[in-house]
Formats: structure tokens, C-alpha cells, sequence
């Protein structure tokens, strides 16, 4: 995986049919990219589920979350309909892990993403991640103490 510190490789990924998301567009402010295995299966769902709810604490943390898997933009389309999730799910579908590679976050073997966490700055610029093992939820602790971590950074400066 990008080790903190590494400028965020820019990157456009549909979300829907009519519409994607540009990371360099999101300059500003920050944002958390979920790299997950696939839509549907059990640990995917629950965790997709969790960050829903998190959502308010997340943008008070200036922060906006995309997850990011190689499932096509209409299977994202049912599942983020089936699952009422209230933030974009980015295909990386076409050119197969093309994102997810960029990011060092795609299981060659299994030809899908790694459960892969990144913070990303408000300049660009990753500064925290997080690898999970294949079959377990990471969770948002990690992703709320690294924004909380950056809003410190800031009220030193």
C-alpha cells in the first residue's frame, strides 16, 4: 500500500451512469477512500453499513468517504439502493483495479480490491491507512482518530 505522507494519485471513477467522482476535485477537503472486496458479501455489507452511520461524524471531520471496489456501477447502484447508503461507491471496474492499483490496494490473485483504508489530506496528500485481514471489519476507530489527529495538527500551527 501508499505510505502516508505520499502525494494521493489523482484518479476519476464512475459513480453512476451519469456521474463520477474526481479525487482532485475534492482539494479542500479531506477524504477517505474504502477499498473493499465486493458488494454483497457479509463483511463488505456490514462495513459499508457502519460508515453510513458515520457519515455526519465523518463531514464534521471535513472529511468525505467513497468506497471504492472493481464491481460495476450498477451493481454498486442496487447495493448502495438495497443498503440505503447515503455516500458514492466509485467503480473501478473498467481496466480491472486500474485505482486499486494505483494505490498499491488489489489482490492480484483473488482479482478484487484489499479491504484498504486511506486518509487523505485536504492538499492531497495521504496521511494515514490501514490494511485489514481479508475477513474482518476494520471499523471507523482508526479513520476518526486520524482526522481528529489531523484537526490537532492544525490547531498547532
Amino acid at each position: 500500500m501508499l505510505e502516508p505522507g505520499t502525494n494521493a494519485p489523482d484518479f476519476t471513477l464512475a459513480t453512476t451512469q451519469d456521474n463520477s467522482f474526481t479525487l482532485s476535485k475534492n482539494k479542500g477537503k479531506r477524504t477517505i477512500l474504502a477499498f473493499y472486496p465486493a458488494d454483497w458479501s457479509p463483511v463488505c455489507t456490514d462495513q459499508m453499513s457502519l460508515y453510513n452511520e458515520m457519515l455526519d461524524y465523518f463531514s464534521n471531520l471535513n472529511a468525505t468517504l467513497v468506497g471504492i471496489s472493481v464491481d460495476g456501477k450498477w451493481c454498486h447502484a442496487a447495493f448502495s439502493h438495497n443498503r440505503k447508503l447515503d455516500f458514492p461507491l466509485l467503480s473501478d471496474f473498467e481496466r480491472k483495479g486500474f485505482v486499486s492499483k494505483k494505490y498499491e490496494a488489489f489482490d492480484d490473485q483473488a482479482g478484487e480490491s484489499f479491504r484498504a483504508l486511506f486518509v487523505i489530506d485536504e492538499n492531497g496528500f495521504i496521511r494515514w491507512t490501514y490494511l485489514s485481514p481479508p475477513n474482518a471489519n476494520p471499523g471507523a476507530d482508526g479513520i476518526i482518530q486520524a482526522l481528529e489527529e489531523l484537526n490537532q495538527q492544525q490547531l498547532m500551527k
